[in-house]
């Protein structure tokens, strides 16, 4: 799933794969990201943020491990190709780009709830999600359905 408000873009990632420690989704994932923001949003040269998995990205490996061994080699791996992929990033404070001189074109958040309550707690109702890598066009409306009923 991609949320998009404006310039702001979140990209959700609704499978538990790091509980795995399988670096192939994160790189297959930062991969349907780059051909979406090149092929359906005219973006020729986009940046991707990565947030880590852990609270403070793992704090150099105090708080978990899965940012040097999974993450990490990934990013890395992306960069020898040319990508501006930047990351892994602590989730707290990655969508605050005051001062910083990349603007991110697309965030990749770890989990559902690391990246939907801020773009939901700055633009709620103003959203559409996007949901990439199907051979079809996929929106939907930010809250899901229903959202007057729950």
């Amino acid at each position: 799933m991609q949320t998009f408000k404006k310039n702001i873009s979140i990209k959700l990632n609704n499978t538990p794969f790091l509980i795995e420690g399988n670096n192939k989704n994160i790189e297959d994932t930062i991969s349907i990201i780059l051909k979406s923001l090149k092929g359906d949003f005219g973006i020729s040269d986009p940046v991707i943020k990565v947030l880590g998995l852990n609270p403070h990205a793992g704090d150099g490996g105090y708080i978990g491990t899965e940012e040097r061994e999974i993450i990490s080699p990934v990013i890395e791996s992306l960069k020898k190709r040319d990508q501006k992929i930047i990351g892994p990033l602590s989730a707290d404070t990655a969508f605050i780009e005051k001062g910083t001189d990349i603007k991110a074109d697309a965030f990749l958040a770890m989990f559902h709830d690391q990246g939907l309550p801020v773009i939901k707690t700055s633009n709620f109702g103003e959203i559409v999600n996007v949901t990439l890598g199907l051979p079809f066009v996929r929106t939907s409306v930010d809250h899901g359905t229903a959202y007057d009923k729950s």
